[in-house]
């Protein structure tokens, strides 16, 4: 592991705290959004080229995690969210909505990071992408009328924008740019090059991801900072339930390290940009429920670098035994 993902932790805080610092620049703030897909493109194009094309085939046979996936976070995780607002948020309806959209939209991009980070099966984690990211949007409507009565407009165009540019380009680019270096003579700096560059970047473009993310949205979030102090029990609560759940779900079924840690991670971390979109579009004149969006990373994302470390140090006792 380099020394960069190393130090990830420290590193997405810093993240954090610039983004926080520049959202006070007017101009920095406004166009910082822009940025964010940019940077989220780079850290998947890195991951993705060192992902041969048939292991992602092979992670879709795998059905007992594809299984157990997405009972966690469209069965459950639904309930889970909808219960942790009842008790802690009823008072504050939009802040309610607002977390109930983040916990049901699993995480579409940078949770296969912190798979990686945590020595985790990142092919098998990428495998399950499409098929959650297809379902969120299908059923987000279906558990605002359930639990809300009130569906929202869903920002297609957003979506697809998301898709194509974040998953579908990166994606399409690395394979071209495996298949172009399959000759024996480019193989060599593909191999000592290419892969060491990238994988030593992955870390620095998510980071540069979350800066601009809160440099977007950190005066609104600075302006309502009650907000953070609402919503810090129930997030807590969320993330310690599923990780202790996942734990124990990957060893009921017979997952290997590997597998049980990219099931952690995947039941974890949430879809903030694809949420903040819908919220934003179909919620324009309730801007609590965009501010939930927004508290939602600020302790997501140390949460998964923590959590990823706690992997880690399991992987390391399973290895002693």
């Amino acid at each position: 592991m380099s020394l960069l993902n190393k130090l990830h932790t420290l590193i997405i805080l810093v993240a954090v705290l610039l983004g926080l610092f520049l959202a006070q620049v007017p101009f920095v703030a406004t166009y910082a959004a822009s940025f964010i897909i940019p940077f989220l493109m780079l850290m998947l194009y890195g991951l993705f080229l060192a992902m041969p094309l048939q292991g992602l085939k092979q992670g879709f046979l795998h059905k007992r995690f594809l299984t157990i996936n997405l009972l966690f976070n469209f069965v459950w995780t639904p309930l889970l969210a909808y219960l942790l607002g009842y008790l802690f948020l009823s008072g504050e309806q939009a802040l309610w909505i607002g977390f109930v959209m983040l916990m049901v939209t699993p995480c579409t991009d940078w949770y296969i990071i912190f798979t990686g980070i945590a020595r985790g099966n990142t092919v098998l984690a990428a495998s399950i992408l499409p098929l959650n990211l297809l379902l969120q949007v299908v059923l987000l409507p279906v558990y605002l009328l359930l639990f809300f009565n009130q569906t929202g407009i869903l920002p297609i165009g957003a979506l697809l924008e998301s898709i194509v540019l974040v998953i579908a380009v990166p994606f399409i680019l690395a394979q071209t740019t495996r298949d172009f270096m399959i000759n024996p003579e480019r193989q060599t700096l593909f191999q000592d090059r290419l892969l060491p560059f990238f994988e030593s970047m992955q870390i620095i473009f998510l980071g540069l991801a979350i800066m601009a993310m809160f440099a977007s949205e950190g005066k609104l979030l600075l302006d309502n900072l009650s907000v953070v102090y609402t919503m810090l029990i129930p997030l807590l609560l969320f993330f310690i339930i599923n990780f202790v759940l996942s734990l124990f779900a990957g060893k009921w079924v017979g997952l290997n390290y590997a597998d049980s840690a990219s099931l952690s991670l995947t039941t974890l971390a949430r879809n903030s940009p694809i949420s903040l979109a819908i919220a934003v579009a179909a919620f324009p004149d309730i801007p609590l429920i965009a501010l939930a969006l927004v508290v939602g990373p600020l302790v997501e994302l140390p949460v998964l670098g923590l959590v990823s470390q706690a992997l880690l140090l399991i992987r390391r006792k399973q290895l002693v035994k």
